[in-house]
């Protein structure tokens, strides 16, 4: 029985230059290093190392299964080193989402983002990968939506009849830490009565109904929840499969047409609106963003990221397209607009959101300073 291939899509803030905008190049150098060397012993296949704006990403395939100790001690001491590194050079937040001090199993709950897969491969099996800056967890519920429940947006869910019987969403609540699973098109009102929420409700899975085959994964932990303060935003990954009764690839792009709004930006705690960009334009400036959004594909041949004949993995960068300049021309539009408006609601962050944010030593030392209201 050929063995299950995993995808591994495991982020970290581990230091910046000049500021929260950029993954410098020494940075890099630890991740593929470390990277290289697993590949070389076979605990991982091969592997690719990215960035969305100053979030470290590295994406590993295997045949180890999702939360392996080993890929994730892999992942965790690589950060580590990379932070060490960061250190050395006094960079910007080094090792600011390395919430604690030990490897303790696994990284979640720990402070990086985690996104993982395990599946039989496909004939032919494309892989979208996304990430994320300057947002939080729930920032991909709107595109998921359009890509696995809207029929406006993928065609597929008309005329495709290996996805009529729709798609089964698993919705976590980060607040409580719990967990539902939701059938499109069937509990479609439900699923938005919850994911229309972003701040607390969060799509972790999707299935294929009619068989249960997996088609995304993302990661949904937050950063202010687990720390009870803020230390950075979330930053969210995730991995899709595309085409053979699944969206396609285009399908799964379409969302980024346009852009929308996410929570995060400047320290966050504002409203911004999200930028699809190639790589060489993932750095985040303006009002330390705006927040931007990076997709990688590739095909997933016999374990690994499919490679040319000298081994290099073959990988497009999705979003560096015309296609998506309207997408990036409004969220230029909108960040000014938003930005005009400074300190305002609804630029910043609602009351709830900023509980988890620095304005509270603000109100902290004002606090004996009210006064009861006299009638």
């Amino acid at each position: 029985m050929p063995k299950k291939t995993t995808i591994s899509l495991i982020k970290c803030d581990v230091g910046s230059l000049a500021g929260h905008h950029v993954v410098p190049k020494p940075l890099f150098n630890v991740a593929e290093k470390n990277l290289k060397r697993a590949a070389e012993k076979g605990l991982i296949n091969n592997f690719l190392v990215f960035n969305a704006g100053d979030d470290l990403e590295l994406l590993m395939l295997h045949e180890k299964g999702e939360q392996n100790i080993e890929i994730h001690e892999l992942a965790w001491n690589t950060f580590r080193e990379a932070a060490d590194k960061a250190l050395e050079l006094k960079l910007y937040g080094a090792g600011q989402d390395l919430l604690k001090n030990a490897f303790v199993g696994n990284v979640c709950g720990m402070g990086p983002g985690v996104a993982e897969m395990e599946i039989d491969e496909r004939a032919s099996d494309p892989v979208v990968v996304f990430a994320a800056d300057k947002t939080s967890a729930g920032s991909f519920n709107y595109p998921l939506f359009r890509m696995f429940a809207d029929p406006m947006n993928t065609a597929g869910l008309v005329i495709d009849p290996n996805m009529t019987g729709g798609f089964k969403f698993e919705v976590v609540d980060t607040v409580e830490n719990k967990s539902i699973i939701l059938k499109c098109p069937e509990e479609m009102y439900e699923l938005l009565a919850l994911i229309g929420t972003v701040g607390r409700y969060a799509i972790s899975r999707i299935w294929r109904a009619a068989d249960n085959l997996i088609c995304a994964a993302s990661s949904v932990s937050k950063l202010s929840l687990i720390a009870g303060k803020y230390v950075g935003k979330d930053d969210p990954v995730m991995i899709t499969r595309a085409q053979h009764g699944l969206p396609a690839v285009g399908e799964l792009l379409a969302p980024f047409m346009h852009s929308y709004f996410v929570q995060g930006w400047m320290r966050g705690s504002h409203w911004g609106p999200l930028m699809p960009v190639g790589l060489k334009a993932s750095k985040c400036t303006a009002f330390d963003g705006p927040p931007r959004i990076v997709a990688l594909g590739f095909q997933v041949s016999n374990g690994k990221i499919a490679c040319d004949s000298d081994g290099v993995p073959l990988v497009a960068d999705l979003f560096d397209d015309p296609a998506f300049a309207l997408a990036r021309r409004e969220a230029m539009h909108n960040a000014c607009m938003l930005r005009r408006m400074g300190e305002f609601e609804p630029a910043r962050l609602g009351s709830e959101e900023m509980e988890y944010t620095t304005i509270q030593q603000v109100l902290a030392k004002l606090g004996e300073r009210f006064k009861p209201v006299k009638e």
